[in-house]
C-alpha cells in the first residue's frame, strides 16, 4: 500500500507548478538559455565541492536588514541552526520557499531551532524581501558572497543569464555588484556541535529543501 503521507510535499508541488508555467510560456531562446545555465553549473561540480555533512561550519558574522550583526556561533549556543540561502526577491522560486520556512517556522522553534536565511542582496534589499514575505527569521546580507564562497555554494552565471537577470530586473542594483555571482539556494542544518547534520545541494536553482524534511530531521 502506498504511503500517502510521502506524496504530500506542499512546496515541491508549488515549484513543479511554476516549471510547469515557465515551460508552456517561456520562449524557446530562453529556456535553452536557462538550461544552458544550469548545465554549466553542474560542469563545475558545485555540489561535489561545497561543504558536507560531517564537516565543521565556518563561523561568520552578517548584518541583518537592520544592520545588528549576527554571529552563527552564538546563535548556535541556544540550539541547532537551520542555515539557507536564497538567490534575492526577485527570485519567484526564493519566495515560495521562505514563504514556506515562514510557515514551517513555529514547528521548527518547537525543537530549539533557529533560521538564518543569507541573501547577496544589500540590506536595502533584503529587508523589502523581509517586510514583503512578513518573516520572523534573520535574513543576512553577504554583500560580494564572502560566506558563500567560504561554503563554497557560489557560482558564476552563463553570460546570457546575465544579460536576462540585467534587462529583466537589474540584477546589479540588488547585490551593488555586477559580477553575475550567486549561491545555490543551498540549505544546512547545523548542529550544536557546529557540525553540518543535513544538506541540501542541488546545481538546479529550482530544486528547493523542503521544509517537512528539515522538520522530520530535526526530531
Amino acid at each position: 500500500m502506498e504511503d500517502t503521507n510521502k506524496t504530500i510535499r506542499p512546496l515541491e508541488k508549488e515549484i513543479n507548478d511554476k516549471k510547469a508555467a515557465f515551460e508552456s510560456s517561456a520562449s524557446e531562446d530562453k529556456k535553452q538559455k536557462y538550461a544552458e545555465g544550469i548545465a554549466a553549473v553542474v560542469a563545475t561540480n558545485i555540489v561535489g565541492k561545497a561543504l558536507q555533512v560531517g564537516e565543521t561550519a565556518i563561523n561568520f558574522t552578517l548584518p541583518n536588514a537592520l544592520g545588528k550583526k549576527i554571529t552563527l556561533y552564538d546563535a548556535l549556543e541556544n540550539g541547532p541552526v537551520i542555515l539557507m540561502w536564497y538567490r534575492g526577491g526577485w527570485c519567484p522560486y526564493c519566495n515560495m520557499q521562505l514563504h514556506y520556512m515562514q510557515e514551517m517556522l513555529p514547528e521548527f522553534k518547537k525543537l530549539g531551532a533557529s533560521l538564518l536565511a543569507i541573501t547577496p542582496e544589500t540590506p536595502d534589499n533584503s529587508i523589502s524581501t523581509q517586510e514583503k514575505n512578513n518573516l520572523e527569521f534573520e535574513v543576512l546580507s553577504d554583500v560580494d558572497n564572502v560566506v558563500g564562497f567560504q561554503y563554497k555554494v557560489v557560482f558564476k552565471l552563463t553570460d546570457d543569464v546575465k544579460e536576462i537577470y540585467e534587462n529583466g530586473f537589474g540584477l546589479s542594483n540588488f547585490n551593488g555588484t555586477d559580477k553575475g555571482e550567486l549561491p545555490l539556494a543551498a540549505t544546512y542544518i547545523i548542529g550544536q556541535d557546529k557540525v553540518i547534520q543535513y544538506a541540501f545541494l542541488d546545481a538546479d536553482y529550482r530544486n528547493r529543501a523542503e521544509p517537512q524534511d528539515l522538520l522530520e530531521h530535526l526530531k
